[in-house]
Order: structure tokens, then sequence, then C-alpha cells
């Protein structure tokens, strides 16, 4: 990087701002990152454009329409470094729920005039259109690791964040499983931690909100839910949320659809 302070460049796709908000959120910490940075381009916070090469970009949001999947390939090439933030931007989000219908019956059912929309048959993950640098997971991102991977990226580090499960965080806060303690559906097994295990905090199970952990199980898990007395439908279902897109529970939740087999290697374990 040069010796002038470093560019950071905020852009939005489909989306509805929550991970942008995630880093306004940040408050007295965003103010001692700024001391280090220059802000490019972040229509939620600043009128400021400056136009690129920026040294950092961060992308919320999903590629729904070929003027997107154009505006996309623009801000790579334009960018040292390329972050998606967010269960939008890193799976496709809760709107990737369309790649498992037919989009152009959506759009007849609501728009009074589908002639006059343009749109891709699929919401999909930025990391489908261009090469990505580094993804953030979570419905909303968390904002310490949003601090952490953009302060990892200034000082020329990986970012630390952790890709345990969800279950890792509940036990590093003493907390019941709600799976195995109330007969409760939980994601949790196969659920990238960064949440605090908000929801079985709150005897609740995970639903999801950070996509699925490195090598999740989903077919075992998908076992316990049977055991539990979930039926297929709403197996589906359970995948089917914020992260329906993930490869892991896009893969699961079509297996549960069609009925077959689960892999032989994934026995019970979630």
């Amino acid at each position: 990087m040069s010796r002038e302070k470093p560019t950071l460049a905020v852009f939005k796709f489909a989306s509805c701002d929550g991970c942008q908000l995630s880093l306004l959120d940040c408050e007295d910490e965003l103010l001692a990152v700024t001391d280090r940075i220059r802000i490019a381009h972040f229509p939620e916070a600043t009128r400021t454009r400056i136009e690129g090469p920026w040294d950092l970009t961060l992308v919320e949001g999903s590629i729904t329409t070929p003027q997107a999947a154009e505006e996309i390939r623009e801000i790579r090439r334009a960018s040292k470094f390329l972050v998606t933030i967010g269960a939008c931007a890193t799976t496709g989000g809760i709107q990737a729920l369309r790649n498992f219908a037919d989009v152009e019956e959506f759009t007849r059912q609501v728009y009074a005039h589908p002639e006059y929309i343009e749109t891709l048959a699929t919401s999909d993950a930025i990391s489908q259109h261009v090469p990505v640098d580094f993804e953030l997971r979570g419905c909303p991102i968390d904002k310490y690791q949003l601090l952490e991977v953009v302060s990892a990226f200034l000082y020329g580090r990986r970012p630390q964040v952790a890709s345990a499960s969800v279950c890792e965080e509940c036990k590093r806060a003493g907390q019941v499983c709600v799976m195995v303690a109330h007969g409760t559906p939980c994601l949790g097994p196969v659920t990238h931690a960064g949440c605090g295990a908000l929801c079985p905090g709150c005897n609740r199970g995970c639903y999801g909100c950070f996509g699925p952990k490195e090598t999740p199980n989903a077919p075992g898990l998908s076992g316990q839910l049977e055991t539990l007395g979930m039926d297929r439908a709403t197996r589906v279902r359970f995948y089917r949320t914020f992260n329906a897109g993930a490869d892991a529970f896009r893969e699961e939740s079509e297996r549960q659809e069609s009925g077959t087999a689960p892999p032989e290697e994934s026995g019970n374990r979630p």
C-alpha cells in the first residue's frame, strides 16, 4: 500500500443493509479504524466518493440481476482486496429461496407488469461471479468479527475468525444443549460460530444464521432431527432459511426433498 491512508469502499447489492449497519454500530471502535483509513465509498455513512482503485472493498448483498453481475466485476477489477459480508453476499441470502422454484412464476405473481422486470433465475453469492479474498458470515455479521477482518487486511495478515460450530460456543458459555436436554431441533452442530450461541442461550434452537461450518455433517444431523420427530417436509424448510443457497444446506435440503439415502460415511454424528 502507498504511504497515504489505505482506502475502504463499501458496496451493497440485494440485501437488507443490516451488515452495513453492523459496521456503523461499531461506534467508538469505528472511530479508531477511520483514523487509519480513508472511506472512499460508503453511501450508508457518507456522500464522499473517491474513485478506485481501492485497497479494501466490503460487499454486502447477493447478485440477482444482469446489471449487478456486471457491476461486481467492475468492483472486483478496482479492488486490491474484496471481502464479502453477510449471508446474502456469501450464500445468496434468504432470496436464494428463488433458486428452488420458478422465478418467472414468482415474477408473474408479484408484479402487475412482469415484462418490465429483468432478473436472473437465481440469487448468487458474490464468489459465484468474481474471486473473493475472504467471506465473513452471519445474518447479520458480528461487528467485532468485522473489525477483526478490516484490521487484518490493513496490517497485511490473515483474519482470525473461528471456523468452529455454534456447539463450541455453547460449551464455552456453559449452556445446556437444547437438543439433548429438551429435544429442541437445532442447527448448531452444523452452523458456523460467530453469534455467541445467542438462540440456544435463550433455550431456542439455532437457526443457522452464520451458515454451515467447515466440513458439516448435515445428513447426520438430519438423522437426529428425524429421531426427534421432525418430518421430512419440515426438515427441508429447516435448511432453507438465511443460508439456503450454501452448498451444505442446499444439498441436504434437496436430499431430504427427494428422499434419497444419506452418504454411507455420514453416520449419525453431525
